[in-house]
């Protein structure tokens, strides 16, 4: 045959030596300028980096110096009226009087002095209701923003300048914290006057001799309103980068406080973000502080952002600049540099073109003449191979992995009620229906996930009749030009499977009629076919078996009787006990079942699995078959038989309780029966309602 694709083979070129080392030289270096440049670009922005993150360390290192020195200003006038000599001598005092305020020596003289001593203080360190400096609006109400007071042992306040806020809320708990002998701070918060307020608290010890221990008699708590006294500790001397900026951040629960002014306008503590805001250069500046990275500031800026931690503060110090100032000068190296190995590449493309053209041109023709015989032949073998799906009777079609069809034959097209070429393109929801297009589309997924092809049999809904389709899945792997696929074979079985119903049908109603015939002749015996094959289903059910297996098991159960119609009725209802011989006759009464229906078609072993009912776990049964050598149908079927020969009364006795038959196939188990069929049988009596169920086997018949 030809060459179907028309790719005859051709005599090689000489191969040309010269042009093939220019074109490796040149190559070479391309390869080499894609390599070193971006890499030389790279170290130089490193080196930049690296350059910014000294400056904004030795920045932030000193704006931290600054805040850490302010704190220590503050506790520094505190702890010059604790180690007042007066003030302790008073505490002491009031201390050893249990808070009576008339047990301390001229105490309205030794107040008054206190009161004023507090308000010098106040006034010298900055703990006043406005703070010099900062702005105060004409409307805010001075009365309880800031202040010192004096605190005794209780927590009660004994005196306190002007405008000092009450002992309430995290002022309290600052307290209670400075009683145990700690300085305690009290975090930022907004105050009365709604502007940022902090505090400070240190505790009094009593005149050394008087009390003994290391706790508070009292301690002397500090209100501020913060102002430029500490922001503008933030702002760099002679700062020379216009994006740079400085502030503080703390972390309160699942977000981020701002608490200094912003470069945007913000006032302080007026600003609060996520913690997990994607990138947040002050999430990143709390969890890891002193790290540099590149993140984004509260504006959503990029910057370079360094942090440190403040010794006596809950805060973090973000420091942080612009990546644009920053590093803008380099980027644009950096564009530069590309731009002229763009241009090197342009130029290196040019030559190579010039030296490889002549050959190029040459392998284009060569090859355009045979991409042309190539498409001839495969819009022949495109036309053969829609005239052969054509022909068929079941609709084939294929999909894409959006569920777009790619193509149809015929019949797909005279089902849909459109053209061949309007199908192309369309999703196969609008052409089939949502409905049939879900179930479709699922199965397509699963088989092009799993490159396997799937057959499966569906009944839909089609003109108002219920329809049988039967469908082949086939994964169609992608190629250059096409994604990958699935290839749809669907063909409606619709009157095969009516015409399989009504043979089952018919199955039914001929197992029936035999059924009734040995059930007339032994009324002791009536039913129990029937009975049997209810039990072994569940039995089966209740072990997990395939349907198949079920329904081999129930169809035995109920045929493995009609051999008994061969068994004279005397002998079914003698009510004494019956001989040697008639026992055996009863006994083997299956094996003339499995003759009469050694000829009939089943789907299932139905044929073998009454053969080897009487077979044993043990191996001692008629055939010799042990443990798994056993059809599992037939295992099963054993235990149902025995279960509901046990609890069945009989001409020559009575029936046994459930438990006893039990009892009876538990003991058996591993010998005469399976162990797992009987746990089965006795989970379903016991537990899925099979006593109730079954009551009725034990009735004596009339």
């Amino acid at each position: 045959m030809d060459d179907p694709a028309g790719l005859e083979s051709k005599p090689r070129r000489p191969v040309d030596k010269v042009a093939m080392g220019l074109g490796i030289t040149l190559v070479a270096l391309v390869a080499a300028a894609l390599y070193f440049t971006p890499k030389f670009v790279d170290d130089g922005r490193q080196r930049e980096m690296r350059a910014w993150q000294i400056r904004l360390g030795i920045v932030a290192d000193s704006r931290a110096a600054a805040v850490n020195e302010w704190v220590d200003q503050n506790f520094a006038a505190l702890r010059e009226l604790t180690e007042n000599a007066s003030l302790q001598l008073y505490m002491t005092e009031l201390t050893m009087g249990e808070g009576d305020k008339s047990r301390v020596t001229d105490e309205a003289a030794e107040a008054g002095y206190l009161r004023n001593l507090l308000t010098a203080t106040a006034n010298r360190a900055g703990f006043t209701p406005s703070p010099a400096g900062w702005e105060v609006r004409a409307n805010v109400e001075r009365v309880g923003v800031a202040g010192i007071g004096l605190v005794d042992a209780n927590g009660r306040s004994i005196v306190a300048t002007p405008g000092m806020p009450p002992l309430a809320g995290p002022i309290r708990d600052a307290v209670a914290k400075a009683l145990g002998g700690e300085p305690a701070l009290i975090d930022m918060y907004t105050g009365a006057s709604n502007l940022p307020t902090m505090g400070f608290v240190l505790p009094v010890f009593a005149v050394q001799g008087e009390t003994e221990g290391a706790k508070g008699i009292g301690v002397v708590v500090a209100i501020r309103v913060i102002g430029r006294d500490l922001f503008e500790r933030l702002a760099q001397p002679g700062e020379i980068a216009k994006t740079a900026e400085t502030y503080v951040v703390r972390a309160a629960g699942a977000v981020v406080d701002y608490l200094s002014p912003l470069a945007d306008g913000t006032p302080p503590l007026q600003r609060s973000l996520a913690l997990d805001t994607a990138d947040l250069a002050a999430a990143y500046a709390l969890e890891k502080p002193g790290g540099f990275a590149v993140r984004k500031d509260y504006a959503g800026d990029e910057v370079l952002v360094v942090s440190r931690s403040l010794a006596s503060l809950p805060w973090m110090l973000v420091r942080k600049v612009s990546w644009a100032e920053a590093l803008g000068d380099t980027e644009t190296r950096l564009r530069t540099m590309l731009g002229v190995f763009v241009l090197v590449i342009v130029a290196v493309t040019v030559t190579i073109i010039a030296v490889w053209r002549h050959g190029t041109v040459l392998r284009e023709k060569e090859s355009t003449e045979r991409f042309r015989t190539t498409a001839e032949r495969l819009e022949t073998l495109s036309t053969f191979l829609r005239v052969v799906t054509d022909s068929q009777p079941t609709v084939i079609a294929a999909v894409d992995g959006d569920a777009r069809y790619t193509f149809a034959n015929e019949p797909a097209a005279k089902e849909a009620g459109i053209a061949v070429d309007d199908m192309l393109g369309k999703p196969l929801a609008d052409v089939i229906g949502p409905v049939k297009a879900k179930a479709l589309t699922e199965i397509n997924r699963r088989v092009l996930a799993a490159a396997e092809r799937e057959s499966h049999t569906h009944r839909f809904g089609i003109d108002d009749e219920e329809r049988v389709i039967k469908s082949e899945h086939i994964p169609l792997p992608g190629t250059r030009d096409h994604p990958p696929g699935v290839l749809m074979v669907l063909d409606d079985i619709t009157e095969l499977t009516d015409a399989r119903q009504r043979s089952e049908q018919r199955l039914h109603q001929l197992i029936g009629t035999l059924t009734s015939v040995v059930d007339r002749r032994d009324p002791f015996s009536a039913h129990h076919s029937v009975r049997v094959a209810e039990v072994a289903r569940c039995i089966a059910e209740e072990m997990g078996v395939p349907d198949g297996e079920a329904q081999t098991a129930e169809i035995a159960g109920t045929l493995m009787n009609i051999g008994k119609i061969f068994i004279p009725p005397e002998v079914l209802t003698k009510t004494g006990e019956l001989t040697a011989e008639e026992r055996t006759l009863v006994a083997n009464s299956y094996m003339v079942s499995v003759d009469l229906l050694d000829g009939v078609d089943f789907e299932g072993p139905v044929v073998e699995t009454i053969r080897q009912m009487r077979e044993t776990w043990d191996g001692t049964g008629p055939l010799g078959k042990k443990e798994e050598e056993t059809l599992r149908t037939a295992r099963i079927l054993a235990v149902a038989n025995a279960f509901v020969g046990m609890t069945s009364p009989r001409a020559y006795r009575e029936a046994l309780t459930f438990e006893e038959a039990s009892t009876i196939l538990l003991e058996r188990s591993g010998t005469a029966y399976q162990r797992k069929p009987v746990s089965a049988l006795i989970n379903y009596l016991e537990n899925r309602g099979g006593t109730e169920k079954w009551a009725s086997f034990r009735d004596t018949p009339a």
